[in-house]
């Protein structure tokens, strides 16, 4: 089958041709073509097998990324200056090919981009909890995947994959595929994932979480036990799973 990249910044994955968002894909990520109508394709996304639907025109035939954001968010310049045009922004996670350096820009097939905004692919980050709290503040978003907006099982992804950590794109399937479960009471460390219906969060440390919430419709830190009383109280029961990464430190 067909395997295309992302084009543009961030590219909705839907549940049907111009239905509901599932997921995002980001600029670079890679799919395979299983369909392809009116100008929408069926698409799988390479980083973790999540299907759905795309419009044809974000996808291109790029070359092989070498480097990722690792930058909150950045721009793609049209020239090695800061005063240049941009082209575009581009959220942490995204995926590019650089072929070069211009001072201080690194060159790729779309443009320019700062070059410390940037990490080779085979340095992956260490830990997950710092990569998702660069998004700290940034909006709520069903289904999102980026810096632009994002939801909770989005921040889980969006962290480990920098970690070189495979991960799938919901949170019920990260439940029983991340890490190992952790039996009830056992305290929690930074790094660690607490599960309940529907939602997930990171552990930032032994009294706080850092997750996508719908609270504070953004990425936040909120303290563990007042996270727990808020979540029972609104009806979305207690915590089903406590796992931990082997990435933990």
């Amino acid at each position: 089958m067909t395997v295309l990249r992302v084009a543009v910044p961030v590219a909705d994955l839907l549940r049907d041709p111009g239905g509901a968002r599932d997921r995002q894909l980001l600029m670079g990520e890679a799919v395979r073509l299983q369909d392809e109508r009116d100008g929408w394709v069926r698409a799988e996304a390479l980083r973790d097998g999540y299907p759905g639907w795309m419009r044809r025109d974000v996808l291109a035939d790029l070359p092989e990324p070498n480097h990722r954001v690792s930058a909150r968010a950045t721009h793609l310049y049209s020239e090695p200056d800061l005063k240049s045009r941009e082209r575009a922004s581009l959220s942490l996670g995204s995926l590019l090919e650089v072929t070069g350096r211009a001072d201080a820009f690194a060159e790729t097939p779309q443009g320019f981009v700062p070059a410390g905004h940037l990490a080779p692919l085979d340095t992956p980050a260490a830990d997950p909890v710092a990569v998702a709290e660069r998004l700290i503040g940034t909006p709520y978003l069903w289904g999102g995947n980026s810096a632009f907006g994002i939801d909770c099982s989005g921040l889980v992804q969006i962290a480990c994959l920098a970690c070189a950590i495979a991960c799938p794109g919901d949170s019920d399937e990260q439940a029983a595929e991340l890490g190992h479960a952790l039996p009830e009471g056992t305290p929690p460390l930074r790094g660690d994932l607490l599960f309940w219906a529907g939602h997930v969060a990171w552990v930032a440390d032994a009294e706080t979480l850092i997750h996508a919430n719908a609270r504070d419709m953004a990425v936040a830190y909120e303290p563990l036990q007042q996270a727990l009383a808020r979540i029972e109280a609104q009806g979305d029961g207690c915590i089903t799973h406590h796992k931990r990464l082997e990435q933990t430190r």
